[in-house]
C-alpha cells in the first residue's frame, strides 16, 4: 500500500484498528473499497439507477434461500413433493424462507424489466457500450432459465405439467426438437430424470454461469463508466460529476429496504402454497404458468399445424436477435427517447403486447366457464393441500410408494372394509390405495376431517360438490359402513396394505365357529320374490376361489356373485357341466365363448379347481330372472333353461361405475320374457369388431344396452341408409356427454359393423310383465357371505400372489397405485370405454416393445389420452412384467393387431 492511501487509515492503537491495518496491508480491502465508492455519476445521483443494484440484492437473496432450501430437498420424484411439504409445514420458519424465494424469483424479473426499460430509455447501451448491454441480455435469459428450472422443483401439479408444456415447446424446433426434449427431459418422460437435470442446473449450472456474467457486466462497467442522463454525452461526459458514496448508496439502499420489506409482508401474510403430488395420469388439470410466461402460452394458441414452428421459433427468435443486437442497429449518439421514435415504438409494441397478451390469457380463463371452474378447483385443492396437516414418506413394504406411518393396531374391519372399497368401484374414481387420480381426490386424512357420524352421513348423501364430481350415494347397510369407514381411516398407512376381504364379518361368533372360519350364506331376493337359501359353508378351497374370481376381474363380466352382467349368469351354465369338462373350458374356451370376449384361465390346476369349487357355491336365479347365454356350452342344447332372454337393465338415475362417465343416454328397456334376433349365432366380421372395439362394455355382450349406455337393437331402424355409419363417425354431442367416441374405421369395416348392428331385430313382443329395477337386481344378485374370522388372511395372500412373479406382482401393485385401472378396468384385464384391456395383443409383446411404447406413446395413444408415465426402471420392468403376465385372447388377437397397425399407417 502506498504511503497516501496508508496515511488515510487511523494511526490510533485501538485493537480494532491494529486488526483492520493488518487484513488490509494483506488484502488491498481499503483501497478496493475506496475505488467502488469513489465512482463518478455525471450529472450527478438519481434513483433511476437503483435497479442494477436491486437486482443484484435479489440475487443474492435467491442464493442464500435457495442454499438454506436445498438443505432439506431431495430431487426424486418419490421423495421431492414430501420434502417440500416438510420444509412448508414442518420446519421452523420454513415456509417464510420457501416464500422468500418463490416471490423473489418474481420481484427478480420486474426489477430486470424496469431495468431494461431505464437502461434503453436513457440511451445507456451508446457510446462503447456493445458488450456491458450483450453481458446484461445474456443474464436476462439466464435469470427467466433460472425460473423455468426451478419451476418444477416442488414437483405437485402444477410445476409437473407446466414444465411437460413448456418442454413440449422445444419439440416444435425443426429438426432437433425430439433431441432437445430428450436432452432436457432426460428421455421422453417427466421423471426422476427430469427432476435431477433440472436441479443441477437451478442450483450448479445457472448460478455459477450468473456469477460469471455478473463479475463482467460490473468490469464492463466500470470500464466504460456510468452513462449519466439522457442529455449527457455517451462518449465524452460534459457534466460535473458526483462520487457514488454517499448519495447513490443511500438510494440504492433505500431501494432495496423496500424490496425487502414488500418480499417479508408478501411471505408473511400470503404464503406460497403448495399443490397435490404431480399425477402424470390426471387429464383433467389445466398447466397454466407463472405469470411473466403467461404472454407466451397465449401467444402459442394463435399458431397451429405447420405455422407453430413460425409462431414458436422464428419470430421469437427474431425478437430475441434484435434485442441482442440494439446497441448495434441503432448506433447514433442520440439518446433522448423523443428524438428516437422507430426504437422507442418497437418497444413500446412489444412490452404492450406482452401485457395485452397476459391479460387476454387471464381473461379467456374467466369466460370460459369451464376452464374457471377447474381452475378454482385446482386453486382450491391447491389451498386445502397447504392446510392439510404434514404427510412423511415411508417405503411401503409392498413397494407401493409413500404410505404414512401405522398409528395403532389394525382393526379386523380393515380388511373387510377394503373389500367393500373394491367391490362398490371406489377404486375406479379414487385409486387402489385412495390416494386419489384424476377423477377424484385422495381420501388420506378424510377421517380427520370429518367425524364418523358426519362421514357416514356424507356418503349417505354427497354435497351438491361432490355430486357434480359424479360421487354416488353409498346406500349401505350400518355394517358395511363402519367397515368401509374403518379402511378409510387407515389409507396412507402401512395397515391399509392388508389384502382385501369380500364379505362382512358376522354379529359376534361362537369360539367354536371362529376356529372353523365357516361362513354363511344370507338370504336373497330374486325378481322381487324372497328365497330362502340353504346355509351353506365355503370351503378353504372355494375361498381362494372367491379370491381368484375377484382377482381376475370375472365379476367385471359375470356380475358380483356371477348372477349376470355383461356375461351371464355362471350357476345354470354350469350346473349340468362335469368338474373336469368345466376346467377344459375354462382354460381352452370355445370359439362362440371367445367371441363374446371371454379369455383362457391361466393358472395351476389346483387354482382352477379351487375356482371351480366357488362356482358350484354360487346361487341358482329364479326361472323368470334367469339370463339367456352369451355364449353356448358343449351340452347347451339338451339344457333349453339356458335360452332365456337377455337381462333388464333400467334404472335411469343409476351412476356409472367408471370414472369419467357421463349423464346417461335414454334406454331401451328390454321387458323381461322378450326375446331378440341376434347375428352372433356365427360369429361375423361385424361381431368381432363390436367385441374387439369394446362396444360390449358399455352397450352390453349382445347390445342389449347396460346402465352406460342404451340398447342397440333396432338401431338400424331408427337411423337406415348412411344416417348410421355418419352417427358413428359424428356422435352427436349427447352421445359424447354420454362418453361415445368417434369410430375410426374403414370403409369395408364400418360396413361390417353395420350390417351387425343392422342385424340386431327385437322379436315379437311377449306380454308386459313386470320391469325390474337396476337397483333390485344389483341388491338381489350377489350372496354375501358372512365371515366370521379372519384367520385365513395370510394364506389368502400368498394365493392371490402365486400365480404372479415377484416382479409382476410389483407391477401390479404399481399398475393400481398409479390408477391404471381407470382407463384400463379392474386389473387392466378388459379395459373400459376408454381404453382397451391389455390382456391380449399388449400382453403378447416382447418386453421391449412394450417399454418402448410406455415411454414413447404412439399417435393413437396420445389421441386417446394416454398420460405421460414416470416410472423408474424398477417400476417399469415391474409394470412391463405384469402385462405380459396378463392371460391372451388368442382370436382377438390378430384383429386388434390388425387395427393398431392399421392405425398408425
Amino acid at each position: 500500500m502506498d504511503k497516501d492511501t496508508d496515511a488515510e487509515i487511523p494511526k490510533s492503537s485501538g485493537l480494532a484498528t491494529l486488526l483492520f491495518r493488518w487484513f488490509d496491508h494483506r488484502t488491498g480491502v481499503h483501497d478496493f473499497a475506496k475505488k467502488v465508492l469513489d465512482e463518478h455519476i455525471p450529472g450527478g445521483a438519481r434513483f433511476a439507477y437503483v435497479f442494477g443494484s436491486g437486482l443484484l440484492f435479489i440475487f443474492l437473496l435467491q442464493a442464500v434461500t435457495g442454499v438454506c432450501l436445498a438443505l432439506y430437498y431431495t430431487p426424486t420424484a418419490e421423495t421431492a413433493h414430501t420434502s417440500v411439504a416438510y420444509i412448508t409445514k414442518q420446519v421452523a420458519g420454513g415456509a417464510f424462507l420457501r416464500s422468500l424465494h418463490s416471490y423473489g424469483s418474481s420481484a427478480m424479473i420486474i426489477v430486470l424489466a424496469l431495468h431494461f426499460l431505464q437502461t434503453f430509455l436513457f440511451g445507456s447501451y451508446k457510446g462503447r457500450r456493445e458488450l456491458l448491454w450483450l453481458s446484461g441480455a445474456l443474464l436476462s435469459f439466464l435469470v427467466l432459465g433460472m425460473g423455468f428450472t426451478g419451476y418444477l422443483l416442488p414437483w405437485d401439479q402444477k410445476a409437473y405439467f407446466a414444465t411437460a408444456v413448456g418442454t413440449n415447446i422445444m419439440g416444435q424446433a425443426p429438426l432437433i426438437g425430439n433431441l432437445l426434449i430428450r436432452l432436457v427431459r432426460g428421455g421422453d418422460t417427466i421423471g426422476t430424470l427430469t427432476l435431477s437435470r433440472f436441479y443441477v442446473a437451478h442450483v450448479f449450472l445457472i448460478p455459477a454461469t450468473i456469477f460469471m456474467f455478473i463479475g463482467a457486466h460490473i468490469l464492463l462497467f466500470r470500464k466504460a463508466g456510468p452513462a449519466g442522463p439522457v442529455k449527457e454525452h455517451p462518449i465524452t461526459p460534459k457534466l460535473p460529476p458526483e462520487h457514488f458514496y454517499p448519495r447513490q448508496v443511500l438510494m440504492d439502499m433505500a431501494f432495496v429496504l423496500l424490496i425487502m420489506a414488500a418480499l417479508a409482508a408478501l411471505s408473511y401474510f400470503h404464503p406460497a402454497t403448495l399443490g397435490p403430488i404431480a399425477n402424470p395420469a390426471d387429464t383433467h388439470f389445466l398447466p397454466r404458468p407463472e405469470w411473466y410466461y403467461l404472454p407466451m402460452f397465449e401467444w402459442l394458441k394463435f399458431w397451429e399445424g405447420p405455422y407453430v414452428v413460425v409462431g414458436v421459433m422464428v419470430l421469437p427468435g427474431l425478437l430475441a436477435m434484435v434485442f441482442f443486437l440494439m446497441p448495434f442497429l441503432d448506433r447514433k449518439l442520440e439518446r433522448s427517447p423523443w428524438r428516437r421514435p422507430i426504437p422507442v415504438l418497437a418497444v413500446a409494441f412489444v412490452v404492450l403486447g406482452m401485457v395485452f397478451l397476459g391479460a387476454k390469457s387471464r381473461s379467456d380463463d374467466r369466460d370460459n366457464p369451464d376452464i374457471a371452474a377447474q381452475l378454482d378447483l385446482q386453486a382450491a385443492q391447491e389451498k386445502a393441500y397447504s392446510a392439510a396437516p404434514f404427510e412423511p414418506y415411508l417405503e411401503s413394504p409392498e413397494g407401493m410408494g409413500a404410505v404414512l406411518a401405522s398409528t395403532g393396531t389394525v382393526s379386523p374391519l380393515v380388511a373387510v372394509g377394503k373389500g367393500i372399497f373394491t367391490k362398490r368401484g371406489c377404486i375406479g374414481c379414487h385409486g387402489g390405495t385412495g390416494m386419489g387420480t384424476a377423477a377424484a381426490p385422495s381420501l388420506v386424512g378424510v377421517t380427520r376431517k370429518f367425524p364418523e357420524a358426519a362421514l357416514i352421513a356424507l356418503l349417505h348423501n354427497p354435497s351438491p360438490k361432490m355430486r357434480a364430481g359424479r360421487m354416488p350415494v353409498v346406500d349401505a347397510p350400518p355394517s358395511e359402513m363402519s367397515a368401509l369407514v374403518a379402511y378409510l381411516g387407515v389409507l396412507g398407512t402401512s395397515a391399509a396394505n392388508v389384502p382385501p376381504i369380500y364379505n362382512l364379518p358376522a354379529p359376534q361368533p361362537s369360539p367354536g365357529a371362529i376356529e372353523n372360519v365357516s361362513f354363511k350364506v344370507d338370504a336373497r331376493r330374486f325378481a322381487g320374490d324372497v328365497r330362502q337359501a340353504a346355509p351353506t359353508a365355503l370351503s378353504a378351497s372355494a375361498v381362494v376361489g372367491q379370491q381368484l374370481f375377484q382377482e381376475r376381474a370375472c365379476f367385471a363380466c359375470h356380475g358380483q356373485a356371477g348372477t349376470g352382467g355383461r356375461a351371464p349368469a355362471l350357476a345354470p351354465l354350469i350346473a349340468k357341466l362335469p368338474d373336469a369338462q368345466l376346467m377344459q373350458l375354462l382354460q381352452d374356451p370355445n370359439s362362440r365363448m371367445r367371441a363374446g370376449g371371454m379369455p383362457p384361465v391361466v393358472a395351476s390346476p389346483e387354482q382352477i379347481g379351487s375356482l371351480i369349487s366357488y362356482l358350484r357355491t354360487l346361487p341358482l336365479p329364479q326361472p323368470s330372472r334367469q339370463v339367456a347365454p352369451e355364449y353356448p356350452l358343449p351340452n347347451e342344447v339338451s339344457h333349453p333353461e339356458m335360452r332365456l332372454a337377455p337381462p333388464v337393465y333400467v334404472a335411469e338415475n343409476t351412476p356409472p361405475a367408471f370414472p369419467g362417465g357421463n349423464a346417461i343416454l335414454s334406454k331401451t328397456v328390454v321387458p323381461v320374457g322378450t326375446t331378440t334376433t341376434l347375428a352372433d349365432s356365427q360369429p361375423s366380421p361385424g361381431r368381432e369388431l363390436f367385441v374387439a372395439r369394446g362396444c360390449i362394455a358399455c352397450h352390453g355382450t349382445n347390445a342389449q344396452g347396460t346402465r352406460y349406455a342404451p340398447s342397440l337393437i333396432g338401431v338400424a331402424t331408427r337411423f337406415p341408409g348412411d344416417k348410421l355409419p355418419y352417427l358413428l363417425h359424428r356422435p352427436t354431442s349427447k352421445m359424447h356427454d354420454g362418453g361415445m367416441p368417434a369410430v375410426t374405421l374403414n370403409d369395408a369395416q364400418m360396413a361390417d359393423l353395420v350390417a351387425y348392428l343392422s342385424s340386431l331385430q327385437p322379436a315379437p313382443a311377449a306380454p308386459p310383465t313386470r320391469q325390474v329395477s337396476a337397483d333390485l337386481r344389483v341388491a338381489t344378485a350377489q350372496p354375501e357371505p358372512s365371515i366370521v374370522g379372519v384367520a385365513q388372511t395370510t394364506s389368502t395372500l400368498e394365493v392371490r400372489e402365486s400365480s404372479l412373479s415377484p416382479l409382476a406382482a410389483r407391477g401390479k401393485r404399481i399398475f393400481q397405485r398409479s390408477a391404471c385401472e381407470t382407463c384400463h378396468g379392474v386389473g387392466g384385464i378388459n379395459g373400459t370405454i376408454a381404453a382397451p384391456g391389455l390382456a391380449g395383443t399388449a400382453s403378447l409383446l416382447p418386453e421391449s416393445t412394450i417399454e418402448a411404447l410406455l415411454r414413447h406413446h404412439t399417435a393413437r395413444m396420445e389421441k386417446g389420452g394416454m398420460p405421460l408415465t414416470n416410472f423408474n426402471a424398477q417400476d417399469m420392468r415391474g409394470i412391463v412384467s405384469y402385462i405380459r403376465s396378463m392371460t391372451p385372447a388368442p382370436e382377438g388377437k390378430k384383429l386388434v393387431a390388425s387395427e393398431i397397425r392399421s392405425a398408425r399407417n
